[in-house]
């Protein structure tokens, strides 16, 4: 027998007891507990995904940061994001329009 089976990872009970909630919590009149089980098991997988994800993402940081301790000058990215925010024109027209058509009905008559 291998030391190291190759079962999938086994799910923490705090994983499958969120994806529990998460389902109860959108659960739909009618639907039965085998379909809530069943969308209780795809978020438990979205769940382990996402914290594979965010080991792998930890992992590289920390072997950038173990590299740019052993040569800091190797690691010095200068990143310039210029954010520019742009309004539409069409509120700032029907703003004018409306005030201009207001300003004629009220004083419309005395021109």
């Amino acid at each position: 027998m291998p030391k190291y089976s190759k079962n999938r990872s086994k799910v923490s009970e705090e994983t499958k007891e969120e994806a529990m909630a998460a389902a109860k919590a959108t659960q739909r009149p009618g639907q039965t507990k085998e379909q809530t089980k069943l969308i209780a098991q795809g978020i438990q997988k979205g769940i382990d995904h996402y914290k594979k994800q965010q080991k792998s993402k930890a992992r590289e940081l920390d072997k950038k940061l173990k590299n740019a301790k052993s040569a800091p000058r190797e690691l010095e990215v200068q990143i310039n994001e210029v954010v520019r925010y742009r309004q539409h024109w069409l509120p700032w027209s029907l703003l004018f329009v409306s005030w201009l058509a207001f300003s004629v009905f009220l004083f419309g008559d005395k021109l």
